[in-house]
């Protein structure tokens, strides 16, 4: 994990590193939110040109990672209000598996079999996943693709911390309940 960074004094040059530090992690919650590349592109390109506006304005309250992800999650949120991007998205939705997840898997020497079998529950999951309601699915995708903790994810969408408790809850027992599995 990158280490925080406070920003208020950086220059172009540590922005940069910025950008270098914290680049993957903003594209892929933006392309696991929105299901389209280019657009999830577009967003995170938004994201750290909002981010180097406001640099003068970041207090340190939260580490860097927290507050880039906060403004991808409001980027989110605004595409997704905006009907005619919405209607992109769906138009799109096939063009982008994240089932494709599953072909990053380690090996671990299991049999072939049991890579396909666990290929194909990574792929239920991620489609079970997009079909949350959006708060639920933002929580979810905060905390099992970017790996935030609670408390970042709370920072990131301005919610309670029992709030992303409640729909990280929600949402796992929607996913569990579509793969058919007990809660």
């Amino acid at each position: 994990m990158a280490a925080t960074m406070e920003l208020p004094c950086v220059g172009i040059q540590d922005f940069d590193e910025v950008v270098r530090l914290y680049w993957g992690r903003v594209f892929r919650f933006a392309l696991a939110s929105l299901r389209d590349g280019d657009a999830a592109q577009t967003l995170a390109q938004d994201c750290f040109l909002r981010a180097y506006r406001g640099r003068a304005w970041f207090r340190g309250e939260s580490s860097v990672h927290t507050w880039l992800m906060r403004i991808a999650v409001n980027l989110v949120r605004d595409a997704a209000r905006n009907r005619a991007s919405r209607f992109w998205m769906l138009a799109r939705a096939s063009s982008v598996d994240l089932g494709d997840a599953g072909n990053r898997l380690a090996d671990c020497g299991v049999s072939p079999e049991a890579m396909a079998s666990l290929k194909e529950e990574v792929r239920a999951v991620w489609k079970s996943a997009d079909r949350l309601p959006a708060k639920q699915k933002t929580v979810f995708l905060l905390r099992f693709v970017e790996d935030m903790s609670i408390l970042e994810i709370a920072a990131a969408t301005g919610m309670k911390e029992g709030t992303v408790k409640a729909h990280l809850f929600r949402a796992l027992v929607t996913v569990r309940e579509r793969l058919g599995k007990s809660v």
